[in-house]
């Protein structure tokens, strides 16, 4: 007989795994790079885009909890934020998001509140699902460009972002 999975845990747990994973990342990105512009949209950086994960969880936090439900963290400046103010607002950022997944269970699985503008269906399953592929998809932007601008980031780091288990006992 297979063990029984404690969803809510289950839940957390992969927040959990997102979040480090994403800091994992950060953290690794080299001073010199991180406001190297590159081709493409005027001021981007790879720290602009860092400082964009947590900023788009302060949006969705505001807009999904409407500060009543939970507090809004602080945005950082994309455009002036260092490594280290981005790897601080993270971890800020991923207890408030825990406390709303936190708000979604006790809501019976479903969003405490409906935002204005919502792509994905009301559900804690697409909404922890949404925030897993937004960042992933920025870390992948991330480790690209800095290929693109002529900073590989060592393999321990690019494979790194791929150990869950670990990213997972981090974060505990």
């Amino acid at each position: 007989m297979m063990n029984e999975i404690d969803f809510n845990k289950a839940i957390f747990d992969a927040w959990k795994t997102t979040n480090r994973t994403t800091i994992f990342l950060i953290e690794h990105i080299p001073f010199n790079v991180w406001s190297e512009k590159f081709p493409g949209p005027k001021n981007r950086t790879i720290g602009t885009i860092a400082a964009h994960i947590h900023n788009s969880r302060c949006m969705w936090i505001k807009s999904i909890g409407r500060g009543e439900i939970v507090e809004v963290p602080k945005r950082v400046d994309p455009y002036n934020a260092s490594r280290r103010e981005v790897v601080a607002a993270l971890p800020r950022s991923s207890r408030i998001m825990l406390k709303l997944l936190n708000a979604c269970i006790d809501n019976g699985g479903r969003l405490p509140s409906r935002p204005v503008w919502l792509n994905f269906p009301n559900d804690i399953i697409h909404f922890l699902s949404y925030f897993v592929a937004h960042e992933a998809h920025h870390r992948g932007q991330i480790i690209q460009l800095a290929r693109l601008l002529n900073h590989r980031l060592p393999a321990e780091v690019t494979d790194g972002v791929w150990q869950w288990i670990t990213r997972l006992k981090e974060a505990k």
